[in-house]
């Protein structure tokens, strides 16, 4: 069965350069800003159920032209004299569809007009930094309202007290 989920396409090193503690952070390790990125879209992609593909220019890294998964965000590295434009450009064709809206996250104009000409929705760096941030906050507050209630990701949690009474009534019994 194909997988229908909106899609959000990430021009990996335009965050990294976009999002100023991804860009401090990439003048000491940019293996760690790119990690860090990649931990906090996972986040976001867990929060919001979109499918994430992060693309990122494969001539700062080694293993030009490789695709793997990581906490479930798919990562491509560009292949020798292509860029990540290409790609994201390539993704948003294919991916595109009257089922799925393909968001492209990048703040290059030239990327964004022709994503948005292939169909898909342009997301520049700063507003999907600010969707994130907003995602990580209502995470820590669902995380924060169940240890209030002394409750732990428990199924528990997720049933009525009508169902919680039938399943004490027949461990009872």
């Amino acid at each position: 069965m194909a997988d229908l989920r909106d899609v959000l396409l990430v021009d990996g090193y335009n965050m990294i350069g976009a999002w100023p503690e991804l860009a401090s952070l990439s003048q000491l390790d940019m293996n760690e800003a790119r990690d860090r990125l990649l931990e906090r879209l996972a986040d976001y992609q867990a929060f919001t159920g979109r499918r994430v593909i992060a693309v990122f220019d494969a001539y700062r890294v080694p293993g030009k032209g490789k695709s793997f998964e990581q906490s479930g965000v798919e990562i491509y590295f560009t292949k020798e004299k292509e860029t990540a434009d290409e790609v994201i450009e390539r993704f948003a064709g294919q991916l595109g569809g009257k089922r799925r809206r393909v968001y492209v996250a990048t703040s290059d104009f030239v990327e964004q007009s022709v994503a948005f000409a292939q169909g898909a929705l342009r997301v520049p760096a700063l507003e999907l930094l600010v969707e994130v941030e907003q995602s990580e906050r209502e995470i820590s507050k669902r995380i924060a309202e169940q240890v209030q209630r002394g409750g732990r990701n428990t199924i528990d949690g997720k049933l009525t007290p009508e169902q919680l009474r039938t399943f004490e009534r027949w461990r009872r019994q």
